[in-house]
């Protein structure tokens, strides 16, 4: 009968043999050391306050664990995360510890540089102002800019309160109307160039540039003046008869204008017999401007 020492020989020699080989491989990992620099992210600022200053984006990190370990670990594996919850209005100072960084399993943070991040913060603040269209070139000679109506007319900015007491209006990207001889629509980015506060919601908006016809002056000659307001059974004579009519408009409309499509009138309501001095009155229209009438008074004679 065989001693028990030697029962199962072969299953005993197996299992010392990877023990030890088992023992070299832990032996063999010799614990390191290694400096990396890693992201810092900034969580849970109240929202009553804006971080205004430069806040650092990045720390370094003296991190310990095996060789072989270190050795895959990448900068993008850890993450150092800073609690802002407690944040007060003012330049505050908070403390950066090693247990604020997150790594996987088999490493320590030995140290986080800088330990301490100093944060300023403001109250927030929100206003509402105009959006004003940026135009870029100029239209095709003969022409001029009309209305630019923006929509949406106005947004929202909020930010710091220093910061948005500053904006005064919102602009777009610029639109082109360089040749431009009829309208124009486009779909631009509204936004806060160069300023610290932004819009509540970012959004895009339409411009819509009205084109037209440069206007042109013309003279108009002999135009007639009609008697306004007079009694029943009165008579009157103007002095002069027919007036010079200076008219400011669109070329089209201005050439075609003939001398009786002018309204003119002296108004002599409530005037009894007698010779007056009286200016001449003009119904306006939306399609051309009256700038000046030669004379400006008429003699008014009424019988």
């Amino acid at each position: 009968m065989r001693p028990r020492i030697f029962r199962n020989f072969g299953v005993k020699v197996v299992s010392i043999a990877l023990a030890v080989l088992l023992w070299g491989l832990v032996a063999g990992q010799r614990e390191a050391e290694r400096a990396l620099r890693i992201p810092l992210e900034y969580r849970n600022i109240p929202e009553h306050l804006e971080l205004i200053s430069e806040p650092d984006s990045m720390v370094d990190v003296r991190v310990r664990g095996s060789s072989s370990l270190l050795g895959e670990l990448r900068a993008a594996d850890l993450v150092a995360v800073l609690d802002l919850r407690t944040a007060r209005e003012g330049r505050r100072l908070f403390h950066l510890l090693p247990s604020d960084v997150n790594v996987p399993a088999g490493v320590d943070v030995l140290q986080v540089t800088p330990s301490t991040v100093s944060l300023t913060f403001e109250e927030s603040a929100a206003r509402i102002v105009p959006v004003v269209p940026d135009l870029e070139g100029e239209p095709a000679p003969g022409f001029v800019v009309g209305r630019v109506i923006a929509d949406p007319a106005t947004v929202e900015v909020v930010g710091p309160q220093s910061a948005v007491r500053q904006v005064t209006e919102a602009t777009t990207e610029p639109v082109n109307i360089d040749g431009a001889r009829s309208t124009i629509r486009d779909t631009v980015t509204i936004g806060l160039p160069d300023s610290k506060a932004r819009l509540r919601n970012p959004r895009s908006g339409t411009v819509t540039v009205e084109i037209l016809p440069a206007p042109v002056d013309r003279t108009v000659e002999h135009v007639p003046v009609q008697v306004q307001g007079l009694a029943a059974g009165r008579r009157a004579t103007l002095t002069p008869a027919a007036v010079t009519v200076h008219v400011r408009g669109p070329g089209p409309v201005v050439s075609a204008l003939e001398p009786g499509a002018l309204q003119l009138f002296a108004d002599v309501s409530g005037l009894g017999r007698g010779r007056y001095n009286l200016p001449v009155k003009f119904q306006s229209s939306d399609d051309y401007t009256i700038t000046r009438v030669e004379p400006a008074t008429l003699g008014v004679t009424i019988r």
